[in-house]
């Protein structure tokens, strides 16, 4: 084999086109000799990447893919920075602040519920394409934006882009990588995602200073989808989807450029005489085209989709978004009323969300998804009980409130007693004045002013008073000596969550679907994310109203020890198998697979000391 033959093949595979066909039948790819291989660069680099984890290639191919987790975790991460600004640029009210952060969310649910159509029929490199498209407009729909409708459909846009990566990326990073370390690979994606969302509180910290800063914190996401964008029109299909699909040569080159020569020939034919045994069962048993009908009535798949979905349902469950949206207004309560310092607090908390996942992707290899998942639950679990009963204490040290005696008698706000009381109410804040002590003088709970919503609409908080008065307004939290409890509570959440139930429901469901079933399963999953992330974030305030912040957390805690369970009697372990092999675990009752899955690392363990000892 020449060394121009392989220069100008794996130039055309990086460019996405179909290589020539007949410099294939000149050069016989599977050949192992590695003394064959020439002093060429790019030969040797593939000869030499055979003793490597993490090839060249496949360490470019996964960060180009992961940009599109980074997008998916700046433009979640940025709002609450931008909506300081944007309530004052646009005078928005609670509904239009409701619906700029919920339809990116509604956005992402739809468009992950179509993609596993469109990574069907398109693949996985056309559909990261086309997120990147709609994260490069809707940026500049934002950065542009002059009133409050371009904002939302800037955020709509956005959104589908969300979905589409969201779904796309982890399957592209599974099926590019080794099984010794795919779950490194997809959890690099969710490392990605969270340093998103501190780069995102970092940069709603430098900008807040700024009333204009919204435009640069909304549109800067357009640089790294312009790299996704740009980086992706050079990068090859996933290697698996190529040879599903009948591109088998394409798809062997791929995988020789991730394998090496030693070991890309061995994954290719398990790969293809999967796709073959897949099309030849297809056509026996006279199988629906319909894939869902076609998963439903698989068994081993039927339960991996009841798998995949219940780990994405108690992801959103766990209460993640709900202790990021609260998590400015615990950092409140601890006794901080600056904005721009409210900002920056957010960004340590988001550094710690970042940081965290780094130790999950230490360990998803090492502790294997199974044990991470199950420590990471219990911990979230115990957190929750830890945040409901800090809340408990909280309340009980709630300073009282006083009658508003001059003005009319606003309804609920006049009805309640203490200030925890009163904040639950989202049209009441609380008013109070302090002494040099920080013990508390005066308050009141007063209806908050919906034009200006920084001060009440009557009282020493209003807008004729609060600027000379000595008056503090608390819209969101209330001055407590334990205030600093619910800051714990929060660490101590995201030091469990971020490095397991952050990135497992991801990184499992990449994981756990066949082939044929891959892109629809994902989708069906994704969707249930989205879905009950919707479901949390509009529940969280109407539940602290009615069963208190205490009981929402205890809730929580209630809803985290039942996914525990869950995790613990269906959750197989994946570790270390080939994708084509990992059906295979489904074998068992649906309630049984946690139980089989510690048999067989058991039998695997006594046949490997066997080996050993002959």
């Amino acid at each position: 084999m020449t060394d121009d033959h392989i220069n100008l093949d794996t130039m055309n595979i990086n460019a996405g086109t179909k290589p020539s066909v007949n410099s294939y039948h000149e050069s016989p790819l599977v050949e192992n000799d590695n003394s064959k291989t020439g002093s060429h660069p790019e030969e040797s680099l593939i000869a030499d990447s055979d003793a490597k984890s993490f090839t060249p290639f496949l360490k470019v191919i996964s960060v180009f893919a992961a940009i599109g987790g980074f997008l998916f975790g700046y433009d979640t991460g940025v709002v609450s920075g931008a909506l300081i600004l944007l309530k004052q640029e646009f005078q928005l009210q609670t509904v239009w602040q409701e619906l700029f952060v919920s339809v990116t969310i509604a956005a992402a649910a739809i468009s992950a519920s179509v993609g596993g159509l469109l990574n069907d029929r398109l693949g996985r490199r056309p559909v990261i394409l086309i997120s990147s498209v709609f994260f490069l407009a809707g940026s500049v729909i934002l950065a542009a934006s002059f009133n409050k409708v371009m904002l939302i459909i800037g955020r709509g846009v956005v959104g589908t882009g969300v979905g589409l990566a969201s779904m796309t990326v982890p399957m592209y990073i599974a099926e590019a990588s080794p099984s010794h370390i795919r779950g490194t690979m997809v959890t690099i994606n969710n490392l990605f995602i969270t340093g998103g969302q501190f780069v995102a509180a970092l940069t709603d910290g430098v900008l807040s200073y700024w009333p204009w800063g919204w435009r640069c914190m909304l549109g800067l996401a357009g640089i790294p989808s312009l790299i996704q964008l740009v980086g992706f029109l050079f990068l090859p299909e996933s290697p698996r989807w190529l040879i599903k699909n009948g591109r088998l040569e394409e798809g062997r080159h791929v995988l020789l450029k991730i394998y090496g020569r030693s070991r890309y020939m061995a994954e290719f034919e398990a790969i293809k005489m999967s796709a073959e045994q897949e099309r030849e069962d297809s056509q026996k048993n006279g199988v629906s085209s319909n894939t869902l009908l076609r998963m439903l009535k698989t068994p081993t798949v039927r339960r991996a989709l009841m798998l995949g979905c219940g780990l994405q349902m108690f992801q959103q469950l766990a209460g993640i978004n709900t202790i990021m949206y609260y998590s400015a207004s615990i950092i409140r309560m601890s006794g901080v009323k600056n904005d721009q310092v409210v900002i920056w607090l957010a960004a340590a908390v988001a550094f710690v969300n970042f940081s965290f996942t780094l130790v999950g992707v230490y360990f998803v290899e090492k502790l294997g998804r199974r044990m991470l998942a199950l420590i990471s639950m219990a911990g979230v679990a115990f957190s929750q009980v830890f945040l409901a009963v800090a809340f408990v204490f909280i309340s009980e040290t709630s300073p009282e409130v006083e009658n508003w005696m001059n003005g009319t008698a606003n309804l609920p706000c006049s009805s309640v007693d203490s200030c925890d009381s009163c904040i639950l109410y989202e049209e009441c804040g609380f008013c109070f004045d302090s002494y040099p002590n920080h013990s508390i003088a005066n308050s009141y709970c007063l209806p908050e002013d919906q034009r200006y919503q920084n001060q009440s609409s009557e009282g020493p908080c209003s807008r004729l008073q609060l600027p000379s008065s000595q008056y503090t307004w608390a819209p969101d939290y209330c001055p407590s000596p334990l205030s600093f409890l619910a800051l714990v509570g929060l660490i101590m959440y995201l030091m469990f969550f971020a490095p397991g139930m952050g990135p497992l429901p991801w990184t499992i469901n990449a994981e756990i679907f066949p082939q044929w079933a891959r892109s629809s399963g994902n989708a069906i999953t994704s969707t249930v994310n989205w879905t009950f992330n919707i479901f949390v974030s509009m529940t969280f305030l109407s539940l602290t109203e009615v069963i208190t912040r205490q009981g929402t957390f205890g809730l929580y805690a209630v809803i985290c020890f039942t996914g525990l369970l869950f995790i613990y009697l269906c959750l197989p372990e994946t570790k270390g198998k080939r994708l084509e092999e990992v059906t295979d675990l489904f074998n068992s009752p649906f309630c049984r697979l946690g139980r089989a899955s510690r048999e067989r690392g058991q039998y695997e363990v006594l046949n490997q000391e066997d080996d050993g000892n002959t």
